[in-house]
């Protein structure tokens, strides 16, 4: 039988939120990260490192993706056997212009089935005014629509990619979350965000979870991390959560996934 989530995200492609940490805890998260980019102050390679691989490089952020709640509720979508295929940081400084356009996740990730769900975690309140997530009800129906690349400069997307298509803003449903909160959405579902006019940082990790049956286009092997099921069906490059903090044989794995997914992602 279909559970609440289950129902809800069917529907609608996404579900929030879902209070999976308290918000003492999700402080304490703040602070690892946040002392973190302290103790690599200066050093911009692994402070990039940092933000795309919180979770091979803290373990406080392997065992967020880990979380009972997060995980059960990724089961209601994809099943039994699911791995983490990235679970990396979206920061938007203070009184910050930097936006996140229109677009589907799925469009660039050259996975070869759409069995994902991203759940978007708040380490940070994300309210409205912080430039929390919107999504457009329903348009995970759709296939992938076409994007187009607008390299605009305050749009966080490498490219910033959005949907050649008009977008109906007043469908927009705004996903607020408190700190320790998550949402969940379809890798085809329209979303986007907002500036964060606040006077605090809005930090989210977007924790992209796959069925393990998954598998990249190209054949390649990303690194992943395995948080359900006992079949990993090959497909990826299974690791053991990381032995430890900053460590310099967590960054060169990461330095060397990273040259992949340069390669993989469109």
């Amino acid at each position: 039988m279909q559970t609440k989530i289950g129902k809800i995200y069917s529907e609608n492609g996404f579900f929030c939120p879902l209070k999976a940490i308290t918000e003492a805890e999700a402080k304490e998260l703040r602070k690892d990260y946040e002392a973190a980019e302290e103790d690599l102050q200066g050093d911009l390679e692994r402070l990039a490192l940092l933000k795309a691989y919180p979770n091979r490089l803290l373990p406080s952020f392997d065992s967020l993706t880990r979380n009972k709640t997060l995980v059960d509720a990724a089961k209601e979508i994809l099943g039994e056997n699911i791995l983490v295929w990235s679970a990396a940081l979206f920061i938007k400084e203070a009184q910050s212009s930097q936006i996140v356009s229109w677009h589907q996740d799925l469009t660039y990730w050259r996975l070869n089935d759409i069995k994902e769900v991203t759940s978007w975690f708040a380490v940070s309140s994300a309210q409205k005014e912080a430039g929390c997530m919107k999504f457009i009800p329903g348009s995970h129906k759709n296939r992938i629509i076409p994007h187009i690349d607008t390299f605009d400069k305050n749009n966080m997307l490498s490219r910033g990619q959005e949907i050649s298509v008009e977008v109906d803003e007043e469908q927009a449903v705004y996903a607020e979350l408190n700190a320790g909160q998550a949402s969940f959405h379809h890798g085809l579902l329209f979303h986007g965000s907002g500036p964060n006019t606040t006077k605090d940082r809005r930090i989210g990790s977007a924790i992209r979870y796959i069925s393990a049956s998954m598998k990249q286009e190209t054949g390649d092997r990303p690194m992943v991390t395995q948080v359900s099921g006992n079949n990993d069906f090959g497909n990826f490059k299974i690791l053991p959560p990381p032995k430890g903090r900053l460590l310099e044989e967590e960054f060169e794995l990461c330095r060397l996934d990273n040259e992949l997914k340069k390669k993989l992602l469109l």
